[in-house]
């Protein structure tokens, strides 16, 4: 076997040209461009790296941003229920001091109604015991009763003020001494005696009747009135009932 060198050299020059035109016209621009690209994902993982680091601060700022809307929501909730509060507290105690305004009025209004009613009950009452009483003693008017009246009128006459009594002797108009029932003759004659001893010297009387009287016997003059009758004493016990009942 024959080794051929000549052969060998040219395919060894071959090769070395071969590999010199791949390193220079294919290693070259294969590493450039893979130098490229490894730049341009460096700054591709760079940029995507500032934009999560950008991504991260805004989902920071937006949660930030939804925790300020919630303590913001909390704070509005918070004073709505205590502004809620204070109104419903506000309208309670004003319902409230309402309610007890009305109670009084209502209490004030009833107690002035039981006691108008009282009033209105008691005159009424006291309006029919007189009334009873004026028909119960409208029956007693007899001589005896004349008598005690008659007495009960000197009375009356002699306890004024000599002063008065002395006026009255002198005065020339007669009084006027009135019954419920007429006086017979023996009956006026016994009494203007008797005024007449009252006064301490004669005075003039007339007689006349006054059903309304009930019983008992009244003197009347210009200046000068004894009441003395079942009338003018059941009068003065209404008049005091009423005021009993008033104080």
């Amino acid at each position: 076997m024959t080794f051929d060198w000549w052969t060998l050299g040219l395919q060894t020059i071959n090769v070395i040209v071969l590999i010199w035109l791949l390193q220079r016209f294919f290693w070259h621009p294969i590493a450039g461009i893979i130098t490229a690209r490894r730049a341009l994902a460096d700054k591709t993982l760079v940029d995507a790296k500032a934009s999560s680091l950008k991504a991260a601060a805004a989902l920071a700022e937006i949660a930030s941003t939804r925790a300020g809307f919630a303590a913001e929501r909390a704070a509005i909730q918070s004073a709505a229920h205590a502004d809620a509060a204070k109104i419903r507290s506000s309208q309670l105690a004003e319902a409230a001091k309402q309610v007890t305004a009305l109670e009084a009025a209502a209490k004030a209004r009833i107690a002035a109604e039981s006691e108008a009613d009282a009033k209105a009950w008691g005159q009424r009452s006291g309006v029919l015991a007189v009334e009873i009483a004026r028909r119960l003693a409208s029956r007693l008017d007899g001589p005896q009763v004349k008598r005690v009246f008659l007495d009960w009128l000197v009375a009356a006459i002699a306890a004024l003020p000599e002063e008065t009594r002395q006026t009255a002797r002198a005065k020339t108009t007669p009084f006027d001494a009135v019954s419920a029932t007429p006086l017979d003759a023996t009956e006026q004659a016994h009494a203007s005696q008797t005024i007449g001893a009252a006064f301490g010297g004669p005075v003039s009387v007339t007689y006349s009747t006054d059903p309304n009287l009930i019983a008992g016997l009244e003197l009347r003059g210009d200046h000068l009135t004894v009441g003395n009758s079942w009338q003018a004493d059941l009068i003065k016990i209404q008049a005091e009932l009423q005021h009993e009942r008033h104080a």
